[in-house]
């Protein structure tokens, strides 16, 4: 399995309860420290995605400034986007 592969496991892991914020951001680090170079851009992109899931769960449910659906379907975009980039031409 490649890093993204990885990363996507451990967001379906997330969105099906079995890890919690904080375990899938530890594992999301862990997986994106290990992809090949990406443009600066998407690891401040990432970076941002994983702050905001920290920051939900100190939410319970839906906060009034995001989703967390939403959010949780920002990081499967970036995994696309990661894939897509990664690929060769």
């Amino acid at each position: 399995m490649t890093p993204l592969d990885e990363l996507e496991a451990a967001l379906a892991r997330l969105r099906a309860g079995e890890v919690t914020p904080a375990q899938f951001v530890v594992l999301a680090r862990g997986h994106a420290a290990a992809l090949p170079a990406l443009p600066p851009r998407y690891d401040e992109v990432l970076g941002r995605l994983l702050d905001s899931v920290e920051s939900s769960a100190l939410f319970s449910g839906e906060s009034c400034s995001f989703s967390d659906a939403d959010l949780l379907d920002g990081l499967a975009g970036w995994i696309t986007q990661a894939r897509a980039r990664l690929a060769p031409a």
